[in-house]
C-alpha cells in the first residue's frame, strides 16, 4: 500500500501518487448535523441553484437519474407536506423545502437518498443547515405534491440558515467524529477474510 502523505497547511492527506483535490470531504461529512432551526431568511438563489445542481450530479444505477427534485415554494403546499412528515415545524419555518420523487424500477431509493446526500453536503458547504424529513404519510404527501401514478416520494429534505451556526473548523474532522452520536466504527463494520 502506498504511504499516506500530509499536505502542508491544509491537514489533508492522500496515498503517494493519487490525486488530491485539496478538498477536505471527511471534514464536511464529519462536521455537517441535521439542524431543524432555522432563521426566517430567505436563501440566494444561486445557493438554491448549487444545492439542487449538487443533486443532479449525483451518481445513479446505469446512470437512470430516476429523481426530479419538487421545489414546494407556496405556503399552503408547504402546510400540507409539513402535515405530512415526522418533524412538521421543520417543514414550515425553512427557506427551501425540496421534496425527492422517483420513478422506475432497481435500486430508485439508494440513487435518493446518494442525491439527498449531495444536497445536505452542498448546503453545509455554503453554511446552511438542512435535515431529511420521514414521510409519515406518503399519500398524504403524493397529493401535496400532486404526482403521478408512477412517481413515488422518497424524502423531503429543509434547508435554512442556521438558528445557531457551527464553524466546521473549529475541530479536526477526527474531533467531529470522536464527538459524533454514532455507534463506534467497530461495531458498524464486520472484515471477512
Amino acid at each position: 500500500m502506498a504511504p499516506l502523505i500530509v499536505l502542508e497547511g491544509h491537514g489533508l492527506h492522500r496515498l503517494e501518487g493519487h490525486y488530491a483535490t485539496g478538498v477536505d470531504t471527511f471534514l464536511a461529512i464529519a462536521s455537517r448535523r441535521d439542524q431543524r432551526r432555522y432563521r426566517p431568511e430567505s436563501l440566494p438563489a444561486e445557493v438554491v441553484e448549487r444545492i439542487l445542481d449538487a443533486g443532479r450530479l449525483s451518481g445513479s444505477g446505469s446512470n437512470r437519474q430516476p429523481w426530479t427534485f419538487i421545489v414546494v415554494e407556496s405556503r399552503g403546499r408547504i402546510e400540507a407536506l409539513a402535515a405530512a412528515v415526522y418533524a412538521p415545524g421543520n417543514v414550515l419555518d425553512a427557506g427551501l423545502v425540496v421534496a425527492i420523487v422517483v420513478a422506475g424500477k432497481g435500486p430508485v431509493s439508494f440513487d435518493a437518498g446518494r442525491a439527498a446526500q449531495n444536497m445536505l453536503l452542498a448546503a453545509w458547504n455554503e453554511g446552511l443547515a438542512s435535515c431529511p424529513n420521514g414521510l409519515a404519510d406518503r399519500d398524504a404527501v403524493r397529493a401535496a405534491l400532486e404526482l403521478e401514478e408512477e412517481q413515488t416520494p422518497a424524502i423531503v429534505l429543509t434547508f435554512g440558515v442556521p438558528e445557531k451556526r457551527r464553524d466546521p473548523e473549529s475541530r479536526s474532522a477526527a474531533e467531529w467524529s470522536e464527538r459524533a452520536n454514532r455507534r463506534p466504527l467497530d461495531d458498524v463494520v464486520r472484515r471477512l477474510s
